[in-house]
């Protein structure tokens, strides 16, 4: 946490017995990937609440409001809930509140949340959300009836306006769209970070250890959006430090035919064992396609020049 000196508390919506101390700040959305839009907002939140004597709090949810009301149409997420909480941690929020959505939730007029929610439970003086913030039964609450019952009811609201970057737009659904192309700089512009999944170091077939280039088998979260199907240059953090890496996302149509995709990372110059270890993948560039191969000794000379690719991309002499 650095120089933070700040302990962020984290509540979950199903606890009724948080007690609030102090009014309060309150940041409203999903925050699906914290991009630099949503940073934007919490720092606005956190310097207003300072500067009011008010507790700061994101409010948002442990679901995706679009994967309980519209199940057929799944949205992959950018981040997981221990992902949000390890980048707000860095922040010096007060609370960081996730709330259950579900059925019953997604009935709750915008009026009644903002009362009930708001302002009862929450104790806010202070609104802060985005341009685009939608709320209550069928999104049918927005930032200018927030604004109304903000004069109505004695509470500050502030918008914050879209953030531009190369002049579009940040969005989580075009950062959702970059990772499944596998765009990954420009995943990194919008994001204003490395996108990264994280997960358990799992056995694997041991493919990469018989073509002389072991792998970490990771099984990421099935809610996660994995970037496109490909060979990337990446950076893996294990134990608190940075490794160069290689990372295969895909089917290893070489070898098998299965249906689940998988991703490995070879990291170079590296022959510890970490199997069952946490590991987190940061995602730097695509080098190429998944491509199946002829055969096994193919597929090794192809593993070679990946990884020639990214020594060049990190400036490592070769031993």
């Amino acid at each position: 946490m650095g120089a933070n000196t700040y302990t962020m508390e984290v509540l979950y919506g199903i606890n009724n017995n948080i007690k609030i101390k102090k009014p309060t700040g309150v940041g409203l959305g999903n925050f699906d990937g914290l991009h630099v839009g949503h940073m934007a907002l919490v720092n606005t939140l956190i310097n207003e609440s300072r500067l009011n004597g008010l507790d700061s709090m994101i409010y948002t949810f442990t679901k995706h409001p679009e994967n309980i009301l519209r199940r057929k149409l799944f949205t992959p997420l950018l981040t997981t809930v221990n992902k949000k909480i390890q980048l707000l941690q860095d922040t010096s929020l007060t609370y960081l509140y996730f709330d259950e959505f579900d059925e019953n939730y997604s009935r709750t007029k915008p009026e009644s949340f903002v009362k009930d929610i708001l302002l009862k439970r929450l104790g806010a003086k202070l609104a802060v959300a985005g341009f685009d913030y939608r709320f209550g039964y069928n999104g049918q609450g927005d930032v200018n009836l927030l604004r109304e019952m903000g004069q109505a009811l004695n509470f500050r609201v502030i918008v914050i306006p879209p953030i531009k970057i190369d002049n579009e737009i940040v969005s989580s659904t075009k950062i959702r769209e970059s990772v499944a192309r596998g765009d990954m700089q420009r995943v990194f512009r919008l994001l204003g970070r490395h996108y990264s999944i994280t997960g358990e170091v799992a056995n694997g077939r041991k493919q990469g250890s018989k073509l002389g280039f072991p792998t970490a088998n990771l099984h990421p979260e099935d809610y996660l959006i994995l970037p496109h199907n490909g060979v990337y240059i990446t950076r893996t953090l294990l134990d608190g430090q940075f490794y160069p890496s290689v990372t295969n996302v895909g089917l290893n149509p070489t070898f098998s035919d299965v249906a689940k995709i998988s991703v490995e990372t070879h990291i170079l110059n590296f022959d510890k064992d970490i199997y069952n270890k946490n590991i987190e993948v940061f995602f730097l560039s695509k080098i190429r396609a998944e491509k199946k191969f002829k055969s096994a000794e193919e597929l090794a000379d192809q593993v070679r020049r990946d990884i020639g690719t990214a020594r060049d991309f990190f400036y490592i002499n070769e031993s």
